[in-house]
Order: C-alpha cells, then sequence, then structure tokens
C-alpha cells in the first residue's frame, strides 16, 4: 500500500510493552513499599541493596525508571547514574531516573536535578508521588510501531496523501535532528518543535517518536537540568523513524 510498509511492523528500540521499574534502596522497609505500590500501578517492578547492584541491573537489563537512594553502600544515586549515562552498552543509559531520600534540602536537590535525575521525591513518599512520577514515563514505555499504517490511512483516507506526508516528515525529522543539540539550550523553542512535530506523527502514524516527544514536553514543563533526561531515547526513536521513512519501494 505505501512505499514504507515493509517497516510498519517494527518496534521502537529500547520500548518495552511493559514500563520496567527499578528500586535501588539499602533500607529494607522502603524498598519493599516502593516496590509493591510501583506493582500496584501496574509495573513490572525489581529491587536491589545497593548502588553496585542498581548499576549491574541496569547495565543489563532495559528499564524505563529507575528509583535511587541517595545515600546507598558504595555507591548512591549520584554515582549509578553517572555510571549508567557515560556507558553507552548499558541496556537503561538513558532511562528516566528519579532520586530517592528521607533527607533533602534544597543545594542537594538542586545538584540532582543538575546531574539529570528528572525528579527527586523525599521519603517516606505516597503511591501519590509515584502515579505522578509514572507520568513522566508511560507513554513512551508502550510498545509502540514506528509506522502504523493503518492509523496514518484512518486520518488521511488516501494512500498517495500518506506517503506524500510521510516525504515531508521524512525532511523535518532530519532538520530537527541537525538542531537537536543547539535546541537543547532553548527548551522553549524545543517544546515549540515538538508540538508540531506530534501533530505531524499524528497525520504520518508516527507512533512511537509521538510517544517519546510527550515524553520530552512533560520533562520540559518540569524547567529544571534534569528536564533533558529523556532527549537521548528520543534522538533514538528520531534515528529509528528516519531509517523506517526511507522509501522501500512500492508493496
Amino acid at each position: 500500500m505505501f512505499n514504507t510498509l515493509s517497516s510498519s511492523a517494527s518496534r521502537a528500540p529500547g520500548v518495552p510493552e511493559t514500563v520496567r521499574a527499578l528500586v535501588a534502596d539499602d533500607d529494607p522497609t522502603s524498598r519493599l513499599f516502593l516496590v509493591e505500590a510501583l506493582r500496584g500501578l501496574g509495573l513490572d517492578a525489581c529491587a536491589c541493596p545497593d548502588g553496585a547492584a542498581a548499576i549491574a541491573l541496569a547495565h543489563d537489563q532495559p528499564f524505563d525508571l529507575l528509583l535511587l537512594d541517595c545515600r546507598m553502600p558504595g555507591a548512591g544515586a549520584e554515582q549509578v547514574l553517572s555510571a549508567l549515562r557515560h556507558d553507552p552498552g548499558a541496556c537503561s543509559s538513558d532511562c528516566t531516573a528519579v532520586a530517592t531520600s528521607a533527607e533533602m534540602d534544597a543545594n542537594e536537590r538542586e545538584r540532582l536535578l543538575a546531574a539529570e535525575f528528572s525528579e527527586v521525591l523525599q521519603k517516606p513518599c505516597s503511591v501519590a508521588d509515584l502515579r505522578r512520577i509514572l507520568g513522566l514515563v508511560q507513554a513512551g514505555a508502550a510498545a509502540m510501531p514506528l509506522l502504523d499504517d493503518a492509523a496514518a490511512l484512518a486520518t488521511m483516507g488516501d494512500a498517495g496523501v500518506v506517503v506524500a506526508m510521510r516525504d515531508l516528515l521524512r525532511a523535518e525529522l532530519a532538520t530537527l535532528y541537525q538542531d537537536l543539540e543547539e535546541l537543547r539550550e532553548d527548551p522553549g523553542t524545543l517544546a515549540e518543535r515538538l508540538h508540531r512535530l506530534r501533530s505531524s506523527c499524528g497525520f504520518c502514524g508516527a507512533a512511537a517518536l509521538a510517544a517519546q516527544a510527550t515524553v520530552l514536553q512533560r520533562h520540559l514543563k518540569l524547567g529544571h537540568p534534569g528536564s533533558m533526561a529523556p532527549l537521548s531515547r528520543f534522538r533514538k526513536i528520531l534515528l529509528a523513524t528516519l531509517d523506517a521513512l526511507e522509501p522501500a519501494g512500492t508493496v
């Protein structure tokens, strides 16, 4: 039907069907509460008691959300996240990370946010706090096709129009990719570009990229340095979508 139909069944890289969370906390009570609360919210949650175990697990397995205690034996939240962010081979190098602590002053909170934590939770936290955090990652964690032909056709009504729109989207994505590093320094303009991109993705059935744009928009609204944390995954989905949009001949 479309010249990109052969890519329609492909899934976004690193985007699992279920939201997966890793809780790293040396306090058994906090660890139990966080894991059970996340499971109650529908997540696939697992736990570990220290920073070294957290680094090992997040290196080998893909998680969508990390809840990291600030004062764990061996490595606290900052050390764990830094190790993962600087390891391109880590499966969870670009996932959303939240720091947790029973004691938190304003300076420490600001430092954690500057270290690319998306949020900081002071313990004891509530299920409502965790539900709010889940809202930062949930849209991008569902398995979605890079290109959904059926959705695009239902929106546009004509296969030829969809092909033409996807050609325009491919050009838009190429330009956006070139501009990403500059846009990192201008969150307001980036948010505007994401707003327009979501509209284009909707017309073209670019479901996975639209979801990641939504996640990044939500983070940008937080207005702190950690709001750029999802940018790495957004960039990966953008590149994967560009590849899927390359003409593959009529099917």
